[in-house]
């Protein structure tokens, strides 16, 4: 499991992102990195702004290093630019979906879902935030699950991600279900990334 020791707001402004939606009052009111030399002015390597891109990917997928080598590894293998299969390929884990379709707030709170068994595919239950979905899988809240209170709120819309859902999820909110309809483009995932310096941190 990724580390999570690290407070969420104090992560979010070294990492140039909010990565919840609390954290993102806190962020915009102090948009440096946290600690008293967080306004210096720091000399950034070509080595230190891969590793920051790489890392910011990574939170917001909530992954660890390992997981996120074996999804460049895959990448790599995939017709195409390698850093847009990559940010496809995350895109593409459980939680990630969960996320998205607006029955969860967070990715931390999707993987709960997911590893406390709540979600399944295609009716079987599946624990695991890092399997993959395929076009046409359906993925909804199990039956014994609905009533808790989270999905109660999940059901009235109050994940629900600002604006549209990606277009590639037929979302059921009061079903408390998806369908995941094709592969994402690059273009429509909701992450910030210059997917083309973690390909070099890779690389390197």
């Amino acid at each position: 499991m990724p580390n999570q020791s690290r407070p969420k707001v104090k992560k979010s402004r070294a990492l140039g992102i909010a990565l919840t939606p609390k954290a993102v009052k806190y962020f915009e009111a102090r948009p440096y990195p946290p600690g008293e030399h967080g306004r210096g002015r720091k000399q950034n390597s070509d080595y230190k702004v891969r590793l920051l891109e790489k890392q910011r990917l990574r939170a917001q997928y909530d992954i660890s290093e390992r997981q996120m080598a074996r999804a460049y590894d895959r990448a790599k293998k995939a017709e195409g630019k390698t850093g847009e299969a990559l940010v496809v390929e995350l895109e593409r884990r459980l939680d990630a979906l969960v996320l998205r379709s607006g029955i969860a707030r967070t990715i931390y709170q999707a993987r709960q879902m997911v590893v406390h068994g709540h979600i399944q595919v295609n009716g079987q239950k599946v624990d695991k935030p890092s399997f993959r979905v395929r076009p046409d899988d359906v993925v909804m809240v199990r039956e014994k699950s609905r009533n808790k209170t989270l999905f109660q709120v999940s059901r009235e819309g109050g994940f629900a991600p600002d604006g549209e859902t990606p277009r590639y999820l037929q979302v059921n909110l009061k079903a408390l279900a998806f369908r995941l309809d094709r592969d994402p483009n690059r273009k429509e995932i909701p992450v910030i990334c210059d997917e083309q310096l973690v390909v070099e941190y890779y690389a390197r």
